[in-house]
Order: C-alpha cells, then structure tokens, then sequence
C-alpha cells in the first residue's frame, strides 16, 4: 500500500493493473461518538466546473445513470465510520478531466472535531493500493479529501486535504453549484441538538428578535425537495437540484384482503412451505435472489457495487457445473455483468439456517476464479462479516497474475437492502417493487433459513459459567470469540432497524487510537473478564443522543439507555417538566437519572414517581445539570440461539421496546437541510 501526504499525486496504474475501477472510502472518528459527515463526488470537464446538476452526488444523487459513480453508502471501521465510493474509471465521459472527492458536516459542525481523517483506494479485487492520512483538520465544515484526473491518456490521484470554512456553499460555487435555502430551513438547521428540551417561554429574561437566517454549510447539505405535480414552467428559473424521481414503494399496511377467512393463504411467487431440507433451502434462496437481482437492476447493483462490479447488464445463473481437475465442481450460483464488450464474473456460494461456510471449499473456488479469470467469490449466509475476523480462512497465491476478490455477504444485509428500496427509497417499476417484496417475504418466512446471525457461538455458556462461577480470565480466547458474536449481533440489529426506519443506523466504535481489529476485541474480551458485561452504542440518524446497550452476563440483565445533553438557555426546573412531559406514553417503569458535572451523581427515578414531581429529578444544591440519561432494564435469554427464550431475541425486544416506546418519543435532532441547485456558470 502506498502512503501518501498532502499534495502528493501517484499514478494508479503504477499501483495495481487492476486500478480501471476502483473504491474510494473516506474515514473519520468522533471521540464523542456523534462524528458524521456527508460525502459528496464533482465531476468537473477541462473548465473545472461541472457540466450540469447531474455531475454532482450525494445524498439524494447517489448513482450516475452510466453507473460511472455511485455512494455506497457508509458502514463501521475500527477507527469509526467510513463511507465508500465506487468509481468505475472506463465508464467516465472522455470530457471528464477530474473527480472530486469531498464532503461536508452540518449543524455548524467542524472537521476538526474528528479524528483519524483519512482517504483510501481498493482495486477491483479489493486490495488497498494508497492511503492518505490527513494532518490538521480546522473549522472547516467542508473538505476536498481528493482527487482523481486524468494525466496523458492515464488517471492519477492527488491527495488534497483542503477545507472551506464556507461550508458546503463554499466548495460549491468553487465547482459551479450555487446553494439555495430558505430561511426556515436555516433556523431549523441551526437549532442545536441540546436545546430539544429547552421551552421557548422559560428563558430567564426577555429575549432579542431572532437574526435572519444565513447561508451555512449546515443548511446546504439535506432535505428532499418538494415535488410538483404540473408541468415545469420554462420562464421560472429552477431554485433546486431536482434529482428525486417518480418512486414506487409498498405500503406498510397492506389492503383489507378478499379471502373469507384466515385459513384461506394467499398465492406466492416464491412458495415455501415444501421445503425440507437444507440442501433445498440453499438451492431455492440462491436461485430466488439471483433471480430477482437480475430482474431488478437497482436491487442488483445495490448488492454487487461494494464489491467491485461495474454498472451494466446482469445475467445469474444456478448449478453451474465447472471443470476442476477430476472432481468438476458446482457452485450455488454464478453472477456475469458485461459492459462496455467487458466482464465481471463472481462464484457465489450460499448457506442457510446458520450453517457454517466450509474453507476448503471456498478455497476451491478461489482456484477455480483464478484460473478461469474470474473476478470474485461472493459468500452467503447467516453470520455478518466482521473487518479482521474472516469466516473462512483461505490462501492466496500470490505468483498468480490475476488475483480474485472474496466477499461476504449476510441474509440480513440482503433483506436491509430490499427494505431500504420498497419501503423508503422507492423503485422506479410497481413490478420491480412487487418482486423486492416476494423476496422480503419469502426470507422472513421462518423456513426460509435465511434469517440472519442467530447463535451466539459455542463459547457462550462456557463464557455465562465462568463468569458466574468467576474463573473466566483474562486471555481466555472462548471471551474473544463471544465479544465477535455480540458485534455481528450488534450490526444486525443495527441494519433490521435501519431497515424499519428508513434512517442510518451504525454502531459506534470506541477503542484507543491506533488499535487495529484484534486488539481492540482483545480489550474488549479481557474486559467481560473482569465485569462480565458487553458493551455496545448504536447511532441513529435524526435522534437526540447514542443508544446503549449494555448485557451483564452476572445479573441476566440487559439495560437500554440514552443521554440527552441539557439545554443551554432556561430553567433546570422547565426542562424537567418538558422532559416529563415529551415522556408521556413511555413505560413507567423507565429511570431517569439527573447527569452532574464532575464526579457528583444527581437525583434518580422511575417515571411513574416523576409524572407528579418532575421537581425531583433537580439536585438540592448548586451543581451544574449537564443532562438526563434515559434507561430501561429486563431479563435477558440465556441460551445462546434464537428461540423465544434465547439471548439474541431479548436483545432485539429490548432495543425495539427501548426505540419504539422512549426514543421515539423524544423530539428529534434537526436533519432539514437545504438542496444544493445549479447556479452561475456550469462550464
């Protein structure tokens, strides 16, 4: 891998002969844990400026229309978060003379306040070939990490590490994107996530007219825009990148049905009820979602971009015989996309209800890609990958001159996907949207066999026993391997809600700088040694603060929780009261606890005694409130699979009952942000 610093440029081609598409993933991490960014992608012409609204993406433009350049979108790191980009190089216009690579923070948030900035390029197979770390973040609320462009018929990077303390506006009107914003957006953006509980009648004085809203970078990032109905007037300028297009999504709620009564079951596209064996679950599931990825094209390049595929036509095939010395071998399936006369091929190997993926096995098709110049082995099943802990161990010649990529893919990721497309995003065909949804229910059916990480290991009750009997300790690898089992747990549960919401939903990672993945599991695993707890933070999108969850393995408790940062302006006695009151339908068992600056611990209760005496929860002397902390406490399973009484399904109650009946009845953190629209020049 090669290091770079800032102003740095390097060749691609002298990196990897496979540099013709590439991954582009941004990192960061936020000692508070709240550290998002959004990422944005310029394509500029030999002007510098963009050649239309259509050469910008972002949030709500994720994907060129050539599949040229397309947000993956953002997932976990050992260092914090990452968002990733694939950027197919022969599909960008000849026109196209530079990429840039930014992105932006909002709510007057800095760059500054996170750590580990950094930027990095995969090859098509995968392989990490630059990495540039960047020193010296500021105020800046805008960065161009950096660049792609083009050098004597060849592409380049160049590490640029540049900010704009302008914002997202800034950055803009630089490339030719001019900013347009109203001034109820600003004041919604501005608001800061602290003052939710703070009463606009208990500030302790009288208060000055408000300011008139100014252009931010926090306001030029976000909210879809409004779409007319009748046709575009030609004599109106338009104010807005318009780039939502007609959306087709299903109904949470499905029609009243026309059957007489419940015995009557309705056809399926997908049946499943004759299934008897794991054999045939694993022949039906891989034939089903190949199928239907081949059918519906954003499904499938929704899948395929992370892995290296390039946008175009997409064929899938089942039970492929391949010759392999004098045992021919059959992969579950086969995925060939062909552009531009070119193609990318994957192997894919699948398995359901939770049986292990076998090395020996994916090794052999590891040859088989290689040799036959293949590009990728795709492997399917229940367990979630985890960075630095592979599923299967497999060896990698590395005299060979074509070198095949190995990716995971989990059951629950696939069903994410397919929630995020017929229940928020939308799909532009009411068949396509009908497919996605045959498929949704055929992998929730509980004998589909396809439902996601659902054993918490072998190690899991020697691990209870050691704890309660108190001879677990330190280095025992059976607390590694249960610390892996609870953060594949964690992001599953992470991608089912962001799933139902609609919104981002990641894990956050705490861990010292610098820690790689084994490390910092090991830290982890000597630490439930020690107090027989597991630890985890969920970060959702458009909420108040970090949801926590906390397992202690002594007690057979799990505890949900959040912290709510007390309002700047008001009375502590007005936030009590307004806290109390935004609780309303919440369970009276919750507990509430007053946060104190310094060591000092503030007053404590259930919401049942707090409804009458919202007082209470204000300490009796002159300490400073800092906030509320938020939790709920049940019993949680204990055998290590997914029945009624197991541990992976109280976790999952917990944190639904947790979101469902505390969270959500807090005001959310402001996400209303302004649409960036084409203005002055576009080159």
């Amino acid at each position: 891998m090669h290091t770079l610093v800032k102003g740095a440029n390097v060749a691609l081609a002298a990196l990897s002969e496979n540099s013709d598409s590439v991954v582009i993933s941004l990192g960061w991490s936020s000692p508070g844990g709240d550290g998002d960014a959004d990422v944005s992608v310029l394509l500029l012409d030999k002007s510098q400026k963009v050649r239309s609204n259509a050469d910008f993406f972002f949030y709500n433009n994720p994907a060129a229309a050539d599949g040229s350049v397309q947000l993956l979108g953002q997932s976990p790191s050992e260092s914090g978060s990452e968002d990733r980009i694939q950027c197919d190089l022969t599909a960008i216009p000849a026109d196209v003379e530079r990429i840039v690579i930014a992105a932006s923070r909002h709510q007057r948030a800095e760059f500054g306040q996170l750590e580990n900035l950094r930027i990095s390029l995969a090859d098509r197979v995968g392989e990490v070939i630059l990495d540039f770390p960047i020193p010296g973040a500021g105020p800046e609320s805008a960065f161009v990490f950096g660049e792609l462009y083009r050098r004597n018929a060849e592409w380049k990077f160049r590490a640029v590490g540049q900010g704009y303390d302008t914002g997202l506006a800034g950055l803009a009107t630089d490339f030719g994107i001019g900013i347009d914003e109203d001034d109820e957006q600003d004041t919604q953006a501005e608001q800061a996530p602290a003052e939710l509980l703070a009463d606009p009648t208990d500030a302790p004085g009288p208060e000055a007219p408000p300011e008139p809203a100014a252009v931010t970078a926090a306001s030029a990032v976000a909210a879809p825009p409004a779409v007319s109905d009748g046709p575009a007037q030609p004599s109106a300028p338009a104010r807005r990148l318009r780039t939502a297009k007609k959306r087709v999504t299903v109904p949470r709620e499905p029609k009243q049905s026309l059957a007489e009564n419940d015995s009557w079951r309705q056809s399926r596209l997908f049946p499943i009820s004759s299934l008897k064996s794991d054999r045939e679950r694993e022949v039906r599931a891989t034939s089903i979602l190949l199928s239907v990825m081949s059918h519906v094209p954003k499904l499938g390049r929704r899948l395929t971009a992370a892995f290296g595929a390039p946008a175009g036509r997409m064929e899938t095939f089942t039970e492929v015989t391949l010759p392999y010395g004098e045992s021919p071998k059959r992969p579950d399936g086969i995925i060939r996309i062909e552009r531009a006369g070119k193609l990318w091929t994957a192997l894919v190997e699948t398995k359901t209800n939770g049986n292990p993926l076998k090395s020996d096995q994916i090794q052999d098709y590891m040859d088989i890609a290689a040799r036959r110049g293949y590009e990728a082995v795709i492997t399917l099943s229940n367990d979630v990958a985890l960075e630095g802990s592979p599923l299967v161990e497999v060896k990698v010649d590395g005299r060979r001159k074509h070198q095949v990529a190995l990716w995971h893919l989990s059951w629950a990721e696939v069903a994410h996907q397919a929630q995020m497309l017929i229940r928020h995003e939308g799909v532009s065909r009411e068949a396509h949207a009908w497919l996605i949804q045959e498929l949704l229910r055929y992998l929730q059916h509980e004998n589909s066999g396809c439902h996601g990480f659902q054993n918490m290991g072998p190690a899991w009750v020697p691990v209870r026993n050691g704890i309660d009997q108190e001879t677990l300790c330190r280095g025992d690898r059976r607390a590694l391997r249960v610390v892996e089992s609870w953060e594949r747990l964690i992001r599953q549960v992470c991608l089912r809600l962001g799933g139902e919401l609609g919104e981002k939903v990641m894990p956050v990672q705490r861990g010292k700088r610098g820690l790689d993945a084994l490390a910092r599991r090991t830290a982890l695993a000597d630490r439930l040694c020690e107090d027989g707890r597991l630890h985890a933070e969920i970060r959702i999108d458009g909420t108040v603060g970090i949801l926590a969850v906390t397992a202690d393995l002594r007690t057979g408790r799990l505890r949900t929780s959040i912290e709510i940062p007390a309002p700047e302006k008001g009375y502590p006695l007005n936030w009590a009261k307004r806290l109390v009151r935004q609780l309303g339908e919440a369970p009276a068992d919750l507990h509430i606890e007053t946060l104190m600056e310094g060591p000092d611990s503030g007053p404590r209760g259930t919401l049942e005694k707090l409804r009458p005496e919202p007082g209470d929860l204000i300490p009796k002397g002159s300490g400073q409130i800092t906030g509320f902390r938020l939790s709920l406490s049940k019993s949680m399973g204990s055998t290590r699979g997914n029945a009624e009484s197991g541990f992976i399904r109280s976790v999952d109650a917990a944190v639904d009952r947790f979101h469902s009946s505390v969270v959500t009845q807090l005001e959310r953190r402001p996400t209303r942000r302004a649409e960036p629209t084409a203005g002055g020049s576009a080159g």
